[in-house]
């Protein structure tokens, strides 16, 4: 009998159970799940160590304890990973946050795509060559050891930056995708540090009008190699892919998200909006068992075995240790100067997994403030569209069915929340964002569209 058989059985058996325990008045301690529409699913993944909810719902078992049967899918990138959940060729997949809400506003691709679970807090880093770096170091402030301080501002780049282009060279960075966080960290970190990192058009789709620093594409697991060509001189990226450049001697990290907004939104795990009404029992138990794995590898004691599961070749498939770097509690830098990281990587703590309205406005402010959203738009709108792909309701649908049956308590769930996050102010420039008020967000910022300007030809106008 396989796993997904005997694990029907269990659960005609439970429902016969509560059957005859009603029938004779009685009561049990597990509620009986609805069946789901459709259990035996196909999900895509991207090589990176935030996939780890997926792994370890497959290996743990959870998905099989909802009654589904899940096989794991490597995609070659984010575009192909994104098509084929519109097709319907993946029933879901481990997505950057900004693709649900860039297909819904038409931005790339126009599709439909929900989110009712976010898979983690931190995981990426920015990452330069050595030769980039040494040149940095004398603008980077010490601490008393002698090493750098970090985090390290992107301003210690700028005088590398205008060597370059005093030179008439162009500074290349890489990121993942143009709606990925890694493309807006890395803007922000630059934009932060008195760089400019390109503006999106719709005569510049590339978003490098008006750049110090042109940005450019590159899958996670060629940046190493991407950068050791030449080709580009830096990257923001998840890991392994940061922890590969210090292994390989060929680059140092200089900054992790955390340093540049402490706790962000990574991940989110993403379907069809279609895909989620035909299929709401599926789409509730995906949730359940992907809420059960982030509890799972937030307790330390696991972090080891998660790290082995990753390194498999059917995942991650990057060595251990490269990959224990960051997910066992700490980060390098340089080689040799490995730093506590206790929570470079969150996936259940601090309400990790719940997706927060205020974590998708943000994501709008940012492609609005370079341009992908080409023109201004009321602080309603950046809510509706957040209410209309991130779904806290069928999260806490799910939460709800793991506290009756005793796999979560109450606290582990911000029961309280309208879905906004309080304001907050801990980003690597102190500016405060208010999901509530997206345009006051943006004004506040010297580097970056505002009001009702537009990009056109070579720069920014309007006011």
């Amino acid at each position: 009998m396989t796993m997904l058989s005997w694990t029907k059985t269990l659960k005609t058996v439970a429902l016969s159970c509560t059957g005859l325990a009603l029938a004779f008045g009685l009561t049990l301690g597990q509620s009986a799940a609805a069946e789901p529409e459709k259990d035996v699913l196909k999900f895509g993944f991207i090589k990176l160590t935030d996939m780890a909810p997926l792994a370890i719902a497959k290996e743990k078992f959870f998905f099989e304890d909802e009654g589904l049967q899940v096989e794991l899918e490597a995609q070659a990138n984010w575009k192909v990973l994104l098509d084929r959940v519109i097709t319907g060729e993946l029933d879901g997949a481990h997505m950057l946050a900004g693709q649900p809400l860039g297909a819904t506003i038409g931005y790339g691709t126009q599709a439909d795509v929900i989110t009712a679970f976010s898979m983690d807090l931190n995981g990426n880093a920015i990452t330069v060559s050595n030769d980039v770096f040494e040149e940095m170091k004398e603008h980077i402030e010490k601490d008393e050891d002698g090493k750098p301080k970090h985090p390290i501002s992107a301003a210690a780049l700028k005088p590398v930056v205008e060597r370059y282009k005093a030179d008439g060279k162009p500074f290349n960075m890489g990121m993942v995708f143009p709606v990925s966080t890694h493309n807006y960290e890395l803007r922000y970190w630059l934009a932060a540090g008195g760089l400019k990192p390109g503006y999106y058009s719709p005569d510049n789709t590339a978003g490098q009008v008006d750049a110090d620093v042109l940005l450019s594409v590159t899958p996670p697991p060629q940046m190493p190699a991407t950068m050791e060509a030449g080709t580009i001189l830096g990257y923001c990226v998840g890991e392994p892919w940061n922890q590969a450049a210090v292994f390989k001697g060929i680059g140092v990290p200089v900054i992790t998200d955390h340093g540049i907004w402490k706790y962000n939104p990574e991940k989110v795990f993403g379907v069809t909006k279609q895909w989620a009404e035909e299929n709401p029992n599926t789409h509730l138990a995906v949730v359940k068992a992907l809420i059960r794995a982030g509890q799972w590898l937030d307790d330390p004691a696991n972090r080891e075995e998660a790290v082995e599961i990753l390194s498999r070749s059917e995942y991650v498939g990057a060595d251990e240790e490269v990959i224990a770097n960051s997910m066992t509690g700490s980060f390098e830098y340089e080689k040799g100067d490995k730093r506590p990281a206790p929570e470079f990587n969150v996936f259940f703590k601090h309400f990790a997994t719940y997706p927060y309205y205020s974590d998708a406005i943000w994501y709008l402010t940012q492609m609005r403030r370079w341009g992908q959203i080409e023109n201004a738009k009321p602080d309603d709108w950046y809510i509706e569209t957040a209410k209309k792909v991130y779904r806290p309701d069928i999260y806490m649908q799910a939460a709800e069915a793991l506290i009756e049956e005793g796999y979560a308590q109450k606290e582990d769930f911000p029961f309280d929340t309208d879905g906004f996050k309080a304001p907050t102010a801990e980003f690597i420039d102190g500016v405060e964002y208010d999901g509530k008020k997206p345009n006051d967000y943006l004004s506040k910022f010297p580097i970056g569209l505002k009001d009702k300007q537009t990009v056109a030809g070579t720069g920014v106008v309007g006011g």
